[in-house]
């Protein structure tokens, strides 16, 4: 409680204001707002080139944005901050691999590197889950763009995560990996994670996403 009885307003999971990136003279993003809140999803929409990736690059730190701000439960974004590397899981499109560790070896370091408990059991489970059981022992650089695709998305679930960033998690996966992905996600949710994602798949934001944020029409 604040000190005039008020319930204390928490702030939200991730929160951007005024954002705004520039290559040059030319301007990508300019004056982006949004929030996430915890057991929610936001969807970003726009036209290829609409500086969706571009946005998500600079909400977890891999690009600074040219002005504006990014907040993890009120705290500045810090791609160094033990909390963000804690909190924050990161799909993006060119995620890459350990080339000289095997798929299980690969999500065996991200969940002991993250102090996951009973890291065997978890990873196997995912590795069922994500259909990479197969090519458990298989190096990163072997797999098919879809299986790639399934490994960057357990590199996520093996980890400990309060706020998921995903950059078109749908692309190379077929039919049955999409109605995989959206109800993970909404399991994702239901544990009150909260999520941002790119997509071009309309069935998955209209599954998935409590709201969208069209980049061609800013809020």
């Amino acid at each position: 409680m604040s000190r005039s009885g008020r319930p204390s307003r928490t702030p939200p999971l991730l929160r951007v204001r005024a954002l705004t990136k520039r290559f040059g003279d030319v301007e990508v993003l300019s004056g982006v707002d949004l929030t996430v809140t915890a057991g929610k999803a936001l969807a970003l929409r726009g036209r290829n080139g609409a500086g969706k990736s571009t946005l998500l690059r600079c909400v977890t730190g891999v690009d600074a944005p040219t002005s504006g701000s990014v907040e993890l439960d009120g705290e500045p974004v810090d791609e160094r901050s033990v909390s963000v590397r804690r909190d924050l899981a990161i799909v993006l499109d060119d995620m890459d691999f350990f080339p000289d560790l095997s798929v299980i070896e690969h999500l065996d370091l991200f969940a002991r590197a993250h102090g996951v408990e009973d890291a065997d059991r978890v990873v196997d489970e995912v590795l069922e889950e994500v259909r990479l059981t197969p090519q458990a022992a298989q190096l990163p650089g072997t797999l098919s763009s879809g299986q790639r695709r399934r490994l960057a998305l357990a590199s996520a679930f093996v980890r400990p995560r309060r706020l998921l960033v995903l950059d078109e998690p749908e692309a190379r996966l077929d039919q049955a990996g999409l109605v995989w992905l959206t109800e993970r996600l909404l399991r994702e949710k239901a544990a009150g994670l909260g999520i941002l994602l790119a997509s071009h798949d309309p069935d998955l934001v209209a599954a998935v996403a409590d709201r969208v944020h069209d980049l061609d029409r800013p809020e």
